[in-house]
């Protein structure tokens, strides 16, 4: 296998032979179906209807004027001698499109058993650390997020590596070569400047080369970093139990909602899975749940779980992480070898990772100056990987101001957020570097906080302290026709874990699409005056 990266960037390489073969090829295999995604509603399509309709009109015309004007014999027989001879002009018609018909057919064929990338643009990120190297994708819809991480234990007779992103193309041929893998045949994986290699004992040698990573994706890494850094409900799953679901979901199609899957979670009890509409349960007694009180989540776009069937077979377990009901739901394979794949859902099929999302907006919102914020990220980029609380120790800096620096590099598409080992990892998504003004404010809802600050229309400010380090805070906002009232409960690491407000934007989307603008400027107005401003 041989992956072309982007030359124009520092050189990133990696070359070694595959050990754990028929996990990885699974794994792999399971992120081209996350590529390849796309579970958007899509209309039938009705244009040869109405085509074969306007053509009708002249008919349907005439035959309403035949029968109102009371000359009904003479005009059907009019009626009837132009259908014979439409008839045969229509007839005239296919015989001289045929050919072309037959044509167009045989291309569109050709152009998808041979180029399928003329149908599909695919762009998985890849990312060689001292300690692993991982893809990463989203996608068609952009409501699915998939990673596989390799351990290099899952090498074998690895000849160097150099450290660094880069991005390709998973495209149909390089999904075929990966079929091939086999534990008989050895197979060799190469990365570096002049392409992606993966060649097979006794096949041909495929090369894919880069391509360019869509914008969409950077907004879209950002969410899915920052909603892994949120509070979650985490739990283990057996990998029968994964099964039984997408048996369930195989075996019936819903025709009506609610389409979600309510998770029932009891401490100490096994976790119960009901699927709606039916209300069929499925109690998981492999798995029990841990966790410190009960809870009821509810997921939808439930169909997206079918990309795990692959990886049952090979799976140790399933560790699924919930934000809440309607929210982000993240779902880790444990394979072979240090060998792990994370599937991250949206809230639902059409809230799209890249633009309904605003989860960095619930992340600590410190501002830092530009020299700290440098600061900490070349302290990054000398390890590649670290957590936060060892940042924070090395470089003498609260761990407040390291979590929101690193939050800040996170939506320059710079740095990702690694759950399974809980540290930041070093991820360059752009050749070079985005100017840190331009990403001052992450969205809409933080620009227009920062102006009902300016203009000094934010009263009442309160904060009550709680236990665990928490802290409750209340405001008053003018708006221009009514005043707002806002609360929100701040953790001990700055994260935002309950808000309200009675605006429509929060009685609308609640937490779902981020925290409103009156929420935000709350927070905001607390941190300059507590001093946590940098």
């Amino acid at each position: 296998m041989s992956f072309a990266p982007d030359s124009l960037r520092e050189p990133t390489f990696f070359v070694g032979q595959l050990h754990k073969k028929i996990a990885f090829r699974e794994a792999i295999s399971a992120l081209n179906a996350v590529v390849v995604s796309d579970l958007r509603f899509k209309p039938r399509d009705k244009s040869a209807y109405l085509a074969w309709a306007k053509e009708q009109e002249e008919v349907w015309l005439a035959q309403y004027l035949g029968e109102i004007a009371g000359d009904e014999a003479n005009i059907k027989q009019r009626i009837e001698d132009i259908s014979v001879e439409l008839a045969g002009v229509e007839e005239q018609e296919r015989g001289v499109m045929q050919h072309f018909y037959k044509k167009q057919r045989e291309y569109f064929n050709y152009l998808y058993k041979k180029d399928f990338d003329a149908w599909i643009v695919l762009d998985p990120v890849i990312t060689t650390h001292p300690d692993s190297i991982f893809f990463e994708c989203f996608s068609q819809d952009e409501s699915t997020y998939g990673k596989l991480s390799c351990g290099y234990n899952v090498f074998k007779n690895i000849d160097e590596f150099s450290c660094g992103t880069t991005n390709i193309d998973y495209s149909a041929a390089l999904y075929n070569e990966f079929q091939k893998i086999r534990n008989y045949k050895e197979t060799d994986f190469r990365v570096d400047p002049s392409g992606f290699e993966i060649q097979t004992e006794d096949q041909d040698l495929y090369k894919e080369v880069k391509i360019d990573l869509p914008e969409s994706w950077v907004r879209g890494f950002l969410q899915v970093s920052s909603a892994m850094t949120m509070p979650l409900i985490r739990f283990d799953l057996h990998p029968m139990d994964i099964h039984s679901i997408c048996q369930l979901l195989r075996r019936f199609k819903e025709t009506h909602g609610p389409r979600s899957l309510r998770f029932q979670l009891r401490p100490g009890q096994p976790v119960k899975v009901v699927v709606e509409p039916w209300n069929k349960e499925i109690i998981c007694r492999r798995s029990i749940y841990h966790g410190p009180k009960a809870e009821e989540v509810r997921i939808w776009g439930r169909r997206r779980l079918l990309i795990l069937e692959r990886l049952i077979p090979q799976a140790k377990k399933f560790t699924v992480s919930f934000l809440g009901s309607g929210l982000p739901s993240f779902y880790e394979a444990q394979l072979e070898g240090d060998m792990v794949f994370t599937l991250g859902l949206s809230g639902w099929t059409d809230n799209d990772w890249s633009r309904a999302g605003n989860f960095d907006l619930l992340a600590p919102r410190l501002e830092v100056d530009d020299w700290t914020k440098q600061t900490v990220f070349d302290a990054l980029k000398s390890t590649y990987f670290e957590s936060v609380d060892s940042l924070a120790e090395r470089l003498e800096l609260g761990r407040d101001i390291v979590s929101a620096s690193l939050q800040a590099y996170t939506q320059a598409g710079r740095v990702i957020f690694d759950p399974t080992l809980g540290v930041y990892r070093l991820r360059e998504l752009h050749r070079e570097p985005l100017d840190m003004k331009l990403l001052r404010f992450a969205s809409p809802q933080e620009e227009k906080a920062n102006k009902i600050l300016d203009q000094n229309r934010l009263s009442n400010l309160s904060a009550e302290s709680q236990q665990n380090g928490q802290t409750r805070l209340s405001a008053q906002i003018k708006g221009q026709q009514r005043n707002y009232q806002c609360q929100l409960l701040i953790d001990a690491d700055d994260r935002m874990v309950q808000a309200e407000c009675n605006c429509n934007h929060f009685q609308m989307n609640k937490l779902r699409k981020g925290p409103c603008e009156h929420i935000l400027a709350t927070r905001m107005a607390h941190n300059r005056k507590t001093g946590k401003l940098i």
